[in-house]
């Protein structure tokens, strides 16, 4: 299924809101005693049924309580508590997955949130703050003989797992300490050591640049993976589902599109709208397998424009194509120093497999192009703090608000944009070569 506006995908599937979006209209009620019981309220609206519940599944960690560094390029106040209160306080996303959570620092600050009480391990998996779970995941490197490096994503059941994961990653890696680290086992190995673990394993940005399995690894996901033992694939923030599916040997897959945020403010740039009983690790696999009712209902994500990696980027000359480009040298300066585009190597990947143009499965689910509150011109600190005054979270804004309600706000100009934003319609400029596209 093509893109399609939010209000138009909200009637398709027509959808139950859940207390994580209830605030609209009303002002938020932080010190509300029952929110210092992890888990106490959070189902309540939900038994005997299921549930909309917004998922970004790509989550770094900057550093430790201790300050510890773990991903050394996203910011230092991305802590594991940091970004669980961000997710329910002000984004409204009730399912996290945290890809550091290998890392011995970030396990140290986790045990000390179960010890005092301030988070719990949840019985389907995952770790319970407020509302919201946090699935517990790792980020890893593997560079097969004779490719470049990929980063594949797997998430396991329950902390101890984890850790124990991570005993035996120490054995293969050299750091295990930060994120994103090379392991030195083929990538068949870590999908079957996530396997007996009870984990999901999903290949990360499947087509960004450098560092992805068809970006820099491999022209198809056999070459270098048991296609069986893949779970879903991550589609990254240059592309989209129409543009994926180009490429048939994904035709089996669930698509994930996920902000790989690396500070507070991204998180829930791209996010999944998921139908569960409660934001587990049982039931997000029982939704990447579409198990009784569980299913992803909705893809949302960046026009692919904004993505860092869209189109090709020429580091010569600075020029970024604005059409399908299969040249080795840059058109205007000669030079071959370019960064390919996904768009470009979606289009070479689907010729290689005699597949021109998308198939579109009408079972899958919508990808709706939405812009993130912080990208939308205008929309600086003080109006989204009225914002999130006024309906609660992130996500009431982009869902449930009305337009007049949003102008009652912000005022009418504001709320236009957020109402393009939400429906895609804002005129973008294309990123390429490690430069996001913007909002003309």
């Amino acid at each position: 299924m093509a893109a399609v506006p939010v209000d138009r995908a909200m009637a398709m599937t027509g959808l139950m809101e859940t207390e994580a979006t209830a605030a609209v209209g009303k002002a938020r009620q932080p010190e509300d005693p029952r929110d210092r019981q992890p888990g106490a309220r959070a189902y309540a609206a939900e038994a005997g049924g299921l549930s909309t519940v917004y998922a970004d599944l790509h989550l770094h960690i900057g550093s430790t309580e201790a300050g510890e560094p773990v991903k050394i390029s996203a910011s230092r106040n991305l802590t594991f508590r940091n970004l669980a209160h961000e997710a329910s306080a002000r984004k409204g996303i009730r399912l996290l997955g945290v890809i550091d959570a290998h890392s011995p620092g970030v396990q140290a600050d986790i045990a000390g949130l179960l010890e005092r009480g301030e988070m719990e391990e949840a019985p389907g998996g995952g770790i319970r703050y407020r509302d919201t779970t946090v699935l517990l995941g790792s980020e890893i490197e593997v560079k097969e003989p004779g490719t470049g490096p990929a980063h594949y994503l797997i998430y396991l059941p329950a902390f101890d797992a984890m850790r124990s994961f991570t005993g035996w990653m120490s054995r293969h890696m050299r750091n295990v300490r930060l994120s994103s680290q090379r392991i030195y086992v083929s990538g068949r190995a870590l999908q079957e050591e996530t396997k007996s673990r009870g984990g999901l394993f999903v290949p990360a940005h499947i087509f960004t640049p450098h560092k992805s399995l068809y970006g820099s690894s491999a022209d198809r996901l056999s070459d270098v993976l048991d296609p069986e033992l893949v779970d879903a694939v991550e589609l990254g923030l240059s592309a989209d589902t129409a543009m994926a599916s180009r490429i048939p040997e994904l035709d089996r897959y669930p698509f994930l599109t996920d902000s790989d945020a690396h500070s507070l403010a991204k998180i829930g740039r791209e996010y999944n709208e998921l139908r569960l009983a409660e934001p587990s690790f049982a039931e997000f696999a029982m939704a990447l397998k579409g198990q009784a009712g569980r299913r992803i209902l909705t893809n949302y994500g960046l026009n692919p424009k904004l993505g860092k990696y869209h189109r090709t980027h020429c580091h010569s000359c600075g020029t970024t194509s604005e059409s399908d480009d299969d040249e080795e040298r840059c058109p205007l300066c000669g030079n071959a120093r370019r960064v390919g585009g996904v768009a470009d190597r979606i289009r070479q990947l689907g010729a290689m497999a005699g597949r021109a143009e998308p198939k579109l499965d009408p079972k899958r689910p919508p990808y709706v192009y939405q812009v993130p509150l912080e990208f939308v011109p205008g929309i600086g600190r003080k109006l989204l703090d009225k914002l999130l005054d006024r309906f609660g979270t992130e996500m009431a804004v982009l869902h449930r608000a009305a337009a007049q309600e949003l102008a009652d706000t912000v005022g009418p100009e504001a709320a236009s944009r957020i109402v393009q934003a939400r429906e895609g319609t804002l005129e973008l400029q294309a990123g390429g070569g490690g430069r996001y596209g913007k909002v003309k």
